[in-house]
């Protein structure tokens, strides 16, 4: 993931007794020069920075008053985030002889006095809370910290938390580093925030932060952390199965409809609601209700995206799209995806948006890849969903980290699958070829699996998978476009998916047999309905029928259906 924000406490870990070094200030500016946004996050007040700082302007954002305070040094504006304690506290501490400074928001005193302040404000019935910083106490708003005011400042730069790496020394920077997408202490400070950072930057003093700070410029992804940011595939018979993915590719492989979308979307819908960017190519609109979560929307449905319209789609950085192609003919959908996916290559190089990119039908479109999605490929945040593994270029597969494969009826997919993993092709086929709709397995080339082959139930998700259930399934088409039984006269039409049907389960195989031979089912749900995943399915069924392999078509045309619309629980891809 690109580091686009360093987001640095003052005291104690970049200053020394308020003094910011030669040392650190051209660090600072070596990290400016790399695109690299500086947010100072200090739990000072303002004029109180100002005066042992001098200008501020190596910050892009400054937040004070640990969270309560920010301002931005090239405009000159500030703005204080939340009201003050009334007056009456003050005076009533300084009354008890307890030494009280005041700032916009803040109230400092001696940490010693913490008992004798705490009775203060459960006398006055204050909602203040008591934030320790070494040897001050802080008396803050409730629900302000350093956190607070981190992400106040990146709203209003429109950048996110995800792109950010924060660093500090004490007990008030917990919240600060827990924020950022990799949180960094300093050995010298806190042994509390050392042992919950993703990082320790060792030595002694802000000349080893200098130097930390040079190689992370030097550096545009942000290091590796601690996996403390987990997604929720499923549960084993024992216990919750988690997986840490921030810069892992996923590939997930299964048959047509045995969930392998339902498994995709579940882990996107997750990353969304943490807020991070996601872009989802989705070819056959199977993504389409996550739309339903916020700072999600859908484009495509009139023409594919533009790179234009892709910047503006990512121009705040909690925000997430759906590109449904499943309008666009298969020969076009190649040709979008050939400029979609370096389009979103080149965003996420320039920006650090999308966090992630979710490609289904990959087979498709990654036979062949691209120099600069292979480049991008290469930083992780990638999801690959296909039922055909074996068809995806052997330079995908090499960067995939992570496989989670549904049900497989087909052993040669599952011996694709298995030459990527230290498991037996034969052992994995019998697995997969047993899996129920609701299961998958997690393979042993993470460590999440513990070396084994991890068979579990799938978690539900928010949202539903397929395209708005009974809305769909009932919603009428105009007369023109009913679906009329030509060999059983008198017949009214079919008028709806839910229609067909009942249609379907009631007539004689007569009335269907001319139907069933001339495509005419699977052609009326592709062009009508603009279906192109149900068409298919049932277009399999009719050729089954005029082969002669099936006798009974309306049974499954109806099961396939209802498994797309109509379906409780977790329906299937």
């Amino acid at each position: 993931m690109r580091y686009g924000v360093l987001a640095a406490d003052y005291d104690g870990t970049m200053a020394e007794d308020g003094v910011l070094g030669d040392d650190v200030r051209g660090a600072l500016a070596a990290t400016r020069e790399a695109g690299v946004t500086i947010v100072l996050v200090t739990g000072r007040r303002l004029a109180d920075l100002r005066r042992v700082a001098g200008d501020l302007s190596f910050a892009d954002a400054v937040v004070a008053e640990n969270g309560a305070v920010l301002t931005f040094p090239e405009s000159g504006r500030s703005m204080r985030l939340h009201a003050p304690p009334p007056p009456a506290f003050s005076a009533t501490l300084r009354a008890r002889g307890i030494d009280a400074v005041d700032g916009e928001c803040l109230v400092e005193t001696p940490a010693e006095a913490a008992p004798a302040v705490l009775d203060v404000v459960r006398a006055l019935e204050l909602p203040l809370v008591l934030a320790f910083n070494r040897s001050r106490l802080m008396l803050l708003p409730q629900a302000v910290s350093k956190a607070t005011g981190l992400r106040e400042a990146l709203a209003a730069l429109r950048l996110s938390t995800h792109n950010t790496l924060a660093i500090g020394d004490a007990e008030n920077d917990h919240a600060l580093l827990e924020a950022a997408e990799v949180g960094v202490a300093v050995r010298w400070g806190s042994p509390a925030l050392a042992a919950v950072a993703d990082l320790v930057v060792e030595g002694r003093g802000p000349a080893a932060v200098a130097g930390f700070l040079r190689a992370r410029a030097a550096e545009p992804d942000l290091p590796a952390a601690n996996g403390r940011r987990q997604v929720l595939l499923g549960h084993e018979p024992r216990r919750p199965l988690a997986l840490a993915v921030r810069d892992r590719n996923v590939l997930v492989s299964g048959d047509p409809r045995s969930g392998k979308s339902w498994v995709a979307g579940l882990l996107s819908e997750q990353l969304m609601l943490a807020r991070y960017a996601v872009a989802i190519v989705d070819p056959e609109g199977d993504y389409r209700t996550l739309e339903a979560l916020p700072g999600v929307r859908v484009a495509g449905e009139d023409h594919p995206p533009g790179p234009g319209d892709l910047e503006r789609a990512f121009r705040f950085p909690d925000s997430s799209l759906v590109v449904d192609l499943s309008h666009v003919p298969y020969t076009q959908k190649l040709d979008c995806m050939g400029a979609l996916l370096p389009a979103l290559a080149r965003l996420r190089r320039s920006r650090g948006l999308p966090h992630r990119i979710v490609v289904d039908e990959a087979h498709y479109f990654l036979r062949q890849l691209d120099a600069e999605v292979a480049r991008d490929l290469a930083h992780g945040g990638y999801t690959l969903v296909t039922y055909r593994p074996a068809d995806l270029d052997a330079a995908v597969m090499r960067e995939v980290g992570i496989i989670i494969a549904t049900r497989h009826s087909d052993p040669r997919e599952a011996a694709a699958l298995a030459r990527h993993a230290p498991v037996d092709a034969t052992a994995l086929a019998a697995v997969l070829s047993t899996l129920s709709v609701s299961e998958a397995v997690l393979l042993p080339t993470t460590a999440e699996a513990g070396g084994a082959i991890v068979r579990f139930k799938v978690a539900p998700r928010l949202t539903a998978h397929v395209r708005h259930r009974h809305k769909y399934a009932d919603l009428p088409v105009p007369r023109a476009q009913q679906f009329v039984f030509s060999r059983a006269p008198g017949l009214p039409a079919a008028a709806s998916l839910a229609g067909l049907a009942a249609m379907l389960e009631q007539l004689p195989p007569a009335a269907l047999d001319h139907h069933l031979r001339h495509h005419d089912f699977s052609r009326w749900l592709s062009e009508v309905f603009r279906d192109d995943a149900l068409a298919r399915a049932v277009r399999d069924i009719e050729h089954a029928f005029r082969s002669g392999r099936t006798s009974d078509a309306a049974g499954p045309i109806v099961g396939a259906i209802r498994e797309r619309y109509d379906l409780k629980g977790p329906p299937v891809s």
